[in-house]
């Protein structure tokens, strides 16, 4: 389990001697990748190492810095935030190695999108943040071990053209989940190959048009993800036939309270594991239209929400799925794709949801 969480939690390069130890130690980070003439120094001194020459560094791949960018010019109450974030970029080449040199302020963040993607990323940072990024490192280990399948909605087929990796971008922010695949797929209801009749170029050349167009396509009722509230909040879902796990990355740079949550699928239990917080419970939970949804308490850099039940959108035909392969929410068994949830009152230690329709609460415009 250990192994499993070191793969994912990024490392921090430090090029500082072994006579800093005393603040890494205050901030709580144990792991580090220094130059490789450093090493013994470093792990005399009690720290997991990973040696690093300056040819390795610049070798992966450089991020940018995440969070909300200003837009000369584009400032406006009614219009959207600008998100930097490399989720998709994570999702479109897993298997590749980055770094990111962030500023004052960034490191938390950067150490959560690493390990809600599970990619390899080193992270040079501010030394003024190791006290966040401590404090992140230490909740991210803390969380419970769990490895599932991606769930998405939607197939891109990628020409590795930088069109198409803006289009990726815009779905993202958007939480439109998808999976990048080589040839079109049956298990999923939208499938997606730039310089098509159907997807020309011309339309893509307008990325947040052509997420708007396959956000159309799919339609609302069949996503599997809404987030109700923030349009600053970025999701990743993973999930089996009983259980998933919903991350959530909040690049506003302030604490958000009472964000809602759409999941398809039948869900009897959850709770939430918000860095800065700890355990959370979820609330207003309720089931309808084969969905579940509820509230966060609140969220400041990033959470963890783990859910227990029943869902309807991970009981496809292809299930057992193979091990870390992306399900389609959409490729369902007859029998389960036209069932209604049952609706039944909440029983303390039951699976059993409602015993009649309970109102769920207005929520804000979905994103």
């Amino acid at each position: 389990m250990m192994s499993l969480l070191l793969l994912v939690l990024p490392c921090v390069y430090w090029s500082e001697g072994v006579e800093s130890r005393a603040k890494l130690e205050a901030a709580a980070i144990k792991r580090l990748c220094v130059a490789p003439e450093k090493v013994d120094a470093w792990r005399a001194a009690g720290f997991s190492v990973s040696p690093m020459t300056e040819a390795e560094l610049a070798s992966r791949e450089a991020l940018p810095s995440p969070g909300i960018a200003p837009r000369a010019g584009l400032a406006s109450p009614t219009r959207s935030p600008w998100i930097v974030a490399n989720g998709w970029r994570f999702t479109r080449h897993p298997g590749t190695k980055y770094v990111y040199d962030v500023p004052a302020g960034k490191a938390a963040l950067a150490a959560a999108e690493v390990f809600a993607y599970g990619a390899d990323a080193v992270l040079k940072i501010d030394p003024v943040d190791l006290g966040t990024l401590g404090g992140m490192l230490t909740f991210l280990a803390s969380l419970p071990a769990v490895d599932l399948p991606t769930v998405s909605d939607l197939a891109i087929v990628d020409d590795e053209s930088a069109i198409t990796g803006e289009v990726m971008n815009l779905l993202a922010r958007r939480n439109l989940l998808f999976q990048v695949v080589q040839a079109a797929s049956p298990r999923f209801p939208v499938t997606v190959r730039i310089g098509t009749p159907e997807y020309p170029r011309e339309e893509a050349a307008d990325p947040s048009g052509f997420a708007l167009k396959l956000r159309r396509q799919l339609t609302d009722e069949q996503r599997t993800l809404r987030v109700y509230g923030s349009e600053v909040v970025i999701c990743r879902l993973t999930g089996d036939a009983e259980r998933a796990r919903l991350h959530l990355i909040n690049y506003g740079g302030r604490e958000i309270e009472g964000l809602r949550i759409r999941v398809r699928g039948i869900y009897d239990q959850g709770e939430a594991h918000v860095a800065g917080a700890g355990r959370l419970p979820l609330q207003d939970q309720v089931v309808a239209g084969g969905a579940t949804e509820f509230s966060l308490p609140r969220i400041a850099t990033y959470a963890v929400i783990d859910l227990q039940g029943v869902p309807l959108n991970v009981l496809s035909n292809c299930w057992p799925c193979p091990a870390r392969t992306s399900i389609s929410p959409h490729a369902l068994r007859p029998s389960f794709a036209t069932s209604a949830p049952t609706r039944r009152r909440p029983r303390v230690q039951s699976r059993i949801l409602l015993t009649r329709m309970i109102a769920a609460p207005a929520s804000p415009a979905p994103a």
